[in-house]
């Protein structure tokens, strides 16, 4: 399988070979779900926070007499049986970071990319460049390559001048190869992928 590789006025200057890398067999749908969940709960902040009946405010005091007064036996006004009192088994602060074997990992953004190649998603660029940092330039652009939503744009690594006009466009996001993931392509409508990006994913995910 071939893709055609554009220029930036989207003409075509040439093709790059896709392998298996991109397009093994069935897709692997379960890899995405741990890939994306374990991204996800990888950037939770776990700041949430309860009291212990150590923490609440109040006295330890027992708060009247053990017996004679019929009323249930009390050790103190913290206790979580009562109203304002602790809490038992809250939440605390914590990381919920975790991590996937690298071949899970790979296998996720493989099956990714191959949904997206599938569903046509995917453009090439012969380099992702700009000679000045100007947003209405990098609107341009990926308008002319067909990009208006949620756009995915990776390369090798990232131009500069690119980077600085297109970062604040809603939407778009930017990636190196080394570091994009398989959240990243499918929660994106279009792929835009120097050639460049496209050999080195080859060489990783092969």
């Amino acid at each position: 399988m071939t893709l055609d590789v554009v220029n930036a006025d989207n003409a075509k200057v040439g093709s790059v070979s896709l392998g298996e890398a991109f397009d093994s067999g069935p897709i692997k749908s379960d890899l995405i779900w741990e890939s994306v969940v374990r991204q996800n709960a990888s950037e939770r902040r776990g700041t949430h926070m309860t009291k212990s009946r150590g923490l609440v405010s109040g006295s330890g005091k027992k708060p009247y007499a053990q017996k004679g007064t019929g009323r249930p036996q009390v050790g103190s006004t913290r206790t979580p049986l009562w109203r304002h009192g602790g809490t038992v088994f809250g939440p605390q602060p914590r990381s919920y970071t975790y991590q996937l074997p690298k071949k899970v990992e790979r296998g996720a953004l493989r099956a990714a990319l191959s949904v997206k190649l599938r569903d046509g998603a995917i453009t090439v660029l012969d380099a992702i460049a700009a000679t000045e940092v100007k947003t209405k330039s990098a609107v341009a652009l990926l308008k002319r390559l067909g990009a208006t939503g949620k756009t995915l744009v990776v390369d090798v690594r990232l131009d500069d001048n690119f980077n600085k006009s297109a970062r604040n466009i809603v939407g778009v996001q930017l990636r190196t190869s080394q570091k994009v993931t398989a959240r990243d392509v499918m929660g994106a409508g279009r792929i835009i992928a120097s050639k460049a990006a496209i050999e080195h994913l080859q060489e990783v995910l092969r």
